[in-house]
């Protein structure tokens, strides 16, 4: 089969790799139909998740058709059209029970594309079959389901849930690329009273306006904090949400927020960050972080299933998966290509 294949810091190939077999009684094999490259791919090929070595098969995010089920599976049966979560989960353990799959404690968590063989490939293994799979619903358009892999319920749980937003709320979020955007289209669930942009990509901004964003800021004249506090009579904001992953963005998050506000850190650091106490000690704030969970994307799937979301409107452009290297390419260009999320065929 064909697969997109990490081998070191800025070195990819589309590559032929054996068929991925069973290797548990609940695993699964899912034959690909749609995937998708995500940002964490961009900072796994900068060298920022050392977990991932070398001959990975990245990606994981995805749809697709079971091909093989294991005998210990009970929910799927070979044909079963199945949307991938991007976290594993046994179900059984301590941390599984809690809702937090992302530190299954028995391999699971984010394995996909990490340290087992992702998605950007024609077949995928998925180890918990029965609880890391979710059966497509007739009628939904598989496309747009790619996008509930990974960045919707990531926006909303580690952006909008961890930041608290609620009614009347003036948010911030910094970066308006699919992250942040998917924090932009979930955080409209709480009717906050602002929702404020921060990029230094004026389509991306452009962009963020007609997914509901009330002001926008071009931060690439440094003036973005200024900026903020002009916009809020010089308090700061409820919410800042660090949707980048570099220590600028962080430091920006801290400058802005309001004393009583929260941080909510998205972003894959692959640098240290600095946080700023001699200012925030007495600031009254919450800083969260957290790798997604993906235990709300039964909710979103109801939501994307009665039109409530809309996720299609992050996709932009369409390849083959034997086009991968060209979409990656146009991926990594997003300033230039006008990029958001891209959609590979397998």
């Amino acid at each position: 089969m064909k697969a997109l294949v990490y081998h070191g810091p800025g070195k990819r190939a589309l590559e032929e790799k054996p068929k991925p077999a069973i290797q548990a009684p609940t695993d699964a094999i899912v034959k690909i139909t749609k995937t998708t490259i995500c940002g964490t791919d961009l900072h796994i090929l900068k060298g920022d998740v050392p977990t991932v070595t070398d001959g990975r098969t990245l990606g994981h995010e995805g749809v697709g058709v079971i091909d093989q089920a294991g005998d210990a599976v009970g929910s799927f049966r070979p044909g079963d059209r199945v949307l991938i979560s991007c976290i594993t989960s046994c179900g059984r353990c301590a941390n599984c029970k809690k809702g937090m799959y992302s530190h299954c404690e028995n391999g699971g968590g984010w394995i996909l594309g990490n340290t087992i063989d992702g998605t950007q490939a024609e077949y995928v293994r998925i180890p918990f079959a029965d609880t890391s799979l979710y059966k497509i619903p007739e009628g939904v358009d598989e496309e747009a389901l790619t996008m509930l892999s990974d960045i919707l319920p990531t926006g909303f749980e580690c952006g909008v849930r961890n930041g608290k937003v609620k009614p009347g709320d003036i948010v911030a979020i910094v970066g308006a690329g699919p992250i942040g955007l998917a924090v932009l289209a979930t955080a409209q669930l709480y009717s906050p009273a602002e929702i404020i942009m921060i990029d230094l990509d004026d389509n991306r901004l452009d962009v963020s306006k007609k997914f509901g964003a009330t002001k926008t800021i071009n931060s690439s004249d440094g003036r973005a904090v200024e900026n903020v506090m002009g916009l809020t009579n010089g308090k700061g904001v409820d919410v800042a949400v660090e949707a980048v992953g570099i220590p600028a963005t962080f430091e920006l998050c801290q400058k802005i927020v309001a004393a009583g506000g929260h941080i909510a850190n998205i972003g894959v650091h692959g640098k240290p960050a600095l946080l700023h106490l001699e200012t925030l000690w007495s600031h009254n704030i919450t800083l969260t972080t957290r790798l997604v969970d993906t235990e709300t994307t039964p909710m979103l799937l109801k939501m994307v299933k009665s039109g409530k979301l809309q996720p299609k409107q992050f996709i932009t452009h369409r390849f083959a998966l034997n086009d991968v290297m060209k979409a990656y390419d146009t991926f990594m260009n997003a300033a230039k290509e006008k990029t958001l999320k891209v959609v590979l065929a397998a």
